[in-house]
């Protein structure tokens, strides 16, 4: 088989679990909580690092921002050889009461995207494999943390989610907004694969608190390292499964 066009690997280069933030330069963060890492591979928005957790062999890929790069990334990821997905991001609470630094574990996911579309019908659902779901849940459980679980909404227009949208997904009673959850459920479910995805808050948007407007110092203590615990959380599911 021919290397992958854009995350350039082929099977055998990497392991049967991956985390998948959508930023690149999370997967090195993610990195130096492991024992070993070695780079893979990087192009575009797709940067690929083995590691070891916990004695579990583990890759790491970056999947870009929303649903259409995320889908890429399953695709090549699920042909060379991956078989459990595990986002680990960061996302805007749709409820009140949901604080910066919060955990978010998603149920499922509302397809407000359009790549879903080219798969499947809208009525199916997008959901997590339920031991994928279960192992992040304890994961934040033993760890303390805040968690809230249930459905979120995945969008493709960052710059579009308006006061309308937000009220509808408050009313439905969505948690939360990101990017690629629904993309990730419904590839790994039409592949065979078991996903899962687990965000930090950032921001709330029915309590007007928008990404980046809040200064670093006036930020809750439990949000100042909010990413760098949901990564922790991540990989403590990662090695479990």
């Amino acid at each position: 088989m021919a290397k992958q066009p854009h995350l350039l690997v082929e099977p055998g280069d990497l392991n049967d679990v991956a985390l998948v933030p959508g930023d690149p330069g999370r997967v090195d963060r993610i990195a130096a909580h492991c024992e070993d890492s070695e780079t893979v591979t990087q192009n575009r928005e797709y940067k690929l690092v083995n590691a070891t957790y916990e004695g579990r062999d583990l890759t790491i890929c970056s999947t870009g921002i929303g649903s259409p790069s995320a889908a890429i990334a399953v695709e090549e990821l699920a042909a060379v050889g991956v078989e459990t997905l595990i986002r680990v991001g960061t996302t805007g609470a749709l409820q009140e009461g949901i604080e910066i630094g919060d955990m978010v574990v998603a149920t499922g996911a509302a397809k407000d995207e359009g790549t879903t579309k080219r798969y499947e019908s809208e009525t199916v659902p997008a959901v997590p494999d339920y031991a994928v779901l279960s192992a992040l849940v304890d994961a934040a459980e033993a760890n303390g943390e805040d968690v809230h679980v249930g459905p979120v909404a995945t969008d493709d227009a960052f710059y579009a989610e308006t006061d309308e949208y937000v009220a509808d997904w408050e009313a439905a009673g969505l948690l939360a907004v990101e990017m690629e959850a629904a993309a990730l459920f419904s590839l790994a479910r039409r592949k065979g694969l078991r996903a899962g995805a687990i965000c930090t808050v950032d921001g709330n948007l029915v309590e007007g608190t928008q990404k980046g407007e809040t200064e670093a110092d006036e930020l809750p203590e439990k949000a100042k390292d909010n990413v760098e615990r949901a990564i922790e959380l991540g990989l403590s599911a990662a090695a479990s499964l």
